[in-house]
């Protein structure tokens, strides 16, 4: 039977915060392959995503909180077995699909693993780690999603769409970390965020987003997607309002740069951003 603390330390509701990046990539697959995009889909968000957390958990073992629960509780050997058990049916899966998606779906993992093994811990590394980041959870996995979820299974993936996807992540995650700097100081760790500050964390967060909307306006534009591109702005209106509230309230103290203030963060981006994403594939398919 499966622990509490294996459940909560997988972390399955955090894959809701990683979703953007699949609906986005499945907008632009010309002909979907119906079960494979759902094959695809569970593949990500029951398997990859919350084997990688848990084991990032394992590797933490941390006492404060962490993305998406407040308060965790210590692993156990489990949580390590259970995301062994869910890579290997990830890669199982992944082999009925392509030879690419499984060199993928393993590059994905192992980068993952040697994000967060105490032996090579890339996450201790603020430039290093950010990048791992950034290109598997944004630029390989929007490749991934098309050329799994396509019916010619196709590989002629657009490099700006896996820029705008990877950019996306790249303004997402420094904020996902302003939280716990002492918390990853004291574990020997120099995140992304620590490195910049928390004003330097909003100021680089809004850059790289602007470059995320620099890039997606490009690609959709050339695309002849120009409506949906405006359409998409609307529904990112609540999380500039959020940011710049919640840049103003850490400007002015620090203390606001804390969990609960992330987390509404967090949630906002996601809904929006979800459903944003979810719009542009109806406005392309249906």
């Amino acid at each position: 039977m499966l622990k509490s603390s294996t459940v909560q330390l997988l972390r399955f509701h955090f894959s809701f915060f990683l979703m953007p990046v699949y609906w986005f990539a499945l907008s632009q697959v010309p002909d979907i392959d119906i079960a494979r995009a759902v094959l695809v889909f569970c593949l990500l968000h029951l398997l990859v995503y919350p084997s990688s957390n848990g084991y990032n958990s394992y590797m933490d073992r941390d006492e404060g909180s962490i993305g998406a629960v407040e308060k965790p509780q210590q692993p156990t050997r489990q949580l390590f077995h259970i995301s062994i058990l869910m890579d290997g049916i990830a890669i199982a899966a992944a082999y009925f699909i392509s030879l690419y998606f499984l060199t993928g779906i393993i590059a994905y993992i192992v980068a993952s693993r040697a994000y967060s093994y105490r032996g090579i811990r890339l996450k201790k590394y603020p430039v290093i780690g950010y990048l791992t980041v950034v290109v598997f959870q944004g630029g390989l996995t929007f490749w991934l999603v098309m050329h799994g979820c396509s019916e010619s299974l196709t590989t002629d993936i657009p490099w700006i769409g896996m820029l705008a996807a990877a950019l996306l992540i790249g303004g997402f995650y420094p904020l996902t970390q302003i939280y716990q700097h002492e918390q990853d100081r004291a574990d020997g760790v120099v995140s992304i965020s620590s490195l910049l500050g928390y004003k330097g964390t909003f100021v680089f967060t809004a850059i790289v987003y602007a470059l995320a909307m620099s890039s997606l306006a490009f690609y959709l534009i050339s695309t002849l997607q120009e409506t949906s591109f405006y359409i998409l702005q609307i529904f990112f209106i609540p999380i500039l309002v959020y940011f710049i509230g919640w840049f103003k309230e850490v400007a002015k103290d620090t203390k606001a740069a804390d969990f609960s203030h992330t987390m509404r963060m967090n949630i906002i981006a996601s809904v929006c951003s979800n459903a944003a994403f979810i719009t542009l594939l109806i406005l392309e398919k249906f």
